[in-house]
């Protein structure tokens, strides 16, 4: 680990004596946190070296600061920041300045707490988080992958390229898109982005301006939301019942710039929006000339039958925005989503992303691309599909034995999550809140709707759980609704 050295020049024209200086420079970069109590120190013949001073400069310095009580020296370690700093040496106004901030921010988005998510090695048995079980993907698999990719683009993949990303993994996901999804794609309508959120994100800054109305779900994604708001953008709440988005209610709001929805298994009540409102929005869309932009977030995970194809796989007229994501199917430590639209949206979104972070991760890219060409993501998804299949109906057994009579819910055909309605007279958040002193971790409704109103309903994420581990999540549960009800 690098030791300290001096920032600020010294000055030997100064009258302040340079041993002082050092002294003066290393005392303010406790006071700032840049030297932490307790950090070794450079030795005095190396920092001499570095500064190009006398090694008696700096012994003079350092017996000063540790007759200050900033440092101390243990004869045979070294020397070290002292673990207490000197009696007022915190209440200087550098030490302030470090804390706070010396220029006006703009309203921040609101953050709702959320617990902490904990795998079940820390005790805490978590159904917050809707992603997929990173044990289940075999690491072996991707380390090969990442020499294979490294192996084939050697250098060119650590060098700059273009924003849209790797043209393997756009061909590939393409080619998907096309046969799994039926989807008129090409590589030219696609840009590679950090997870589904870095595609939201992205459609936003190219879509939107500030005034712009964008309607949205509720209960829905507050993620999307906030990515709408930072562009100045109005979002509006429309609700959603058991056939989906109210496209009623969409007709009657007036204008709008866009409408974003979860249509496949909706988040995050998991309803799927009736073929007769989709038919029914695109004809609105059509005709109202607004962008749809459809987050289909976990499209692989379907347990009944086929799934519903996109609204994309339906548009003729270049209305969508399609989102969806490989964090869900592989780990959501592997930050890769992708955005399809029309070229020319494409063409500009590539633009803004050049100005944002200019590109995505070329590496992994490459390292995906090879595994879905070769079918190792295919092979994966259709194991996950059949063990989350089995979790959501471990759960749903349990759920039924031990919380029949508080909750009520519609088994889901697909996707991660289950989402249930408590009964009468049963408070979701304060069983959430007790919840967590049990050892069992899940969100409330409230977390999910527009401006927090109360919402008596759970969200549940079998996905991340093994069996064993979900029947004592359960039982959990059941501890903390007794000892609230």
């Amino acid at each position: 680990m690098a030791r300290w050295t001096l920032t600020v020049p010294l000055d030997a024209r100064s009258p302040t004596p340079r041993f002082v200086q050092i002294a003066r420079a290393l005392a303010e970069d406790v006071r700032r946190g840049r030297l932490r109590p307790g950090e070794p120190l450079p030795g005095s013949r190396a920092l001499a070296v570095s500064l190009g001073v006398h090694r008696n400069t700096v012994l003079a310095a350092y017996q000063e600061l540790e007759a200050q009580g900033w440092i101390i020296t243990t004869p045979g370690l070294g020397t070290f920041v002292a673990r207490v700093p000197p009696d007022g040496a915190d209440a200087t106004p550098s030490a302030r300045a470090s804390r706070e901030l010396g220029f006006a921010l703009p309203p921040a988005v609101e953050a709702r707490a959320v617990p902490r998510r904990a795998g079940p090695a820390g005790g805490a048995l978590m159904l917050v988080s809707g992603g997929p079980d990173v044990r289940l993907l075999p690491s072996d698999l991707l380390a090969r992958a990442y020499r294979r990719a490294l192996k084939r683009g050697g250098q060119k993949l650590l060098d700059y390229d273009a924003p849209l990303g790797h043209a393997g993994l756009r061909e590939a996901l393409a080619a998907m898109l096309a046969s799994l999804r039926g989807m008129a794609v090409t590589p030219d309508t696609l840009i590679i982005t950090r997870g589904s959120q870095g595609a939201l994100d992205l459609a936003a800054r190219t879509l939107l301006r500030p005034g712009d109305t964008v309607a949205v779900e509720s209960p829905g994604y507050l993620p999307a939301w906030d990515a709408f708001r930072l562009t100045g953008a109005n979002v509006v709440p429309v609700p959603v019942d058991a056939e989906g988005l109210r496209v009623d209610v969409l007709e009657r709001l007036g204008p709008v710039r866009a409408v974003y929805l979860t249509p496949h298994h909706q988040y995050p009540t998991t309803v799927t929006l009736s073929a007769e409102r989709r038919q029914r929005l695109l004809a609105w869309a059509r005709a109202s000339n607004v962008a749809l932009i459809e987050d289909d977030y976990d499209h692989e995970f379907h347990f009944e039958g086929p799934p519903v194809l996109p609204l994309a796989s339906e548009d003729r007229d270049g209305l969508v925005l399609y989102v969806g994501t490989l964090s869900k199917v592989l780990a959501p430590g592997l930050r890769l989503g992708f955005l399809s639209a029309p070229a020319p949206f494409i063409a500009r979104a590539s633009a803004v992303r050049a100005a944002v972070d200019r590109q995505g991760d070329l590496v992994t890219e490459a390292a995906v691309a090879e595994l879905l060409e070769e079918g190792e993501v295919q092979r994966h998804v259709r194991k996950m599909r059949a063990v989350y299949r089995s979790r959501r109906d471990v759960l749903v057994d349990a759920l039924r034995a031990s919380l029949g009579s508080a909750l009520d819910f519609i088994v889901p055909a697909g996707g991660m999550t289950l989402w249930a309605r408590c009964a009468p007279g049963v408070d979701a958040a304060a069983w959430m809140e007790r919840g967590l002193e049990e050892g069992v971790g899940f969100l409330h409704g409230g977390h999910y709707t527009f401006d927090r109103e109360p919402l008596d309903a759970l969200r549940l994420c079998f996905t991340p759980l093994q069996e064993g581990e979900l029947r004592e999540a359960v039982r959990r549960m059941a501890r903390a609704l007794t000892a609230v009800a």
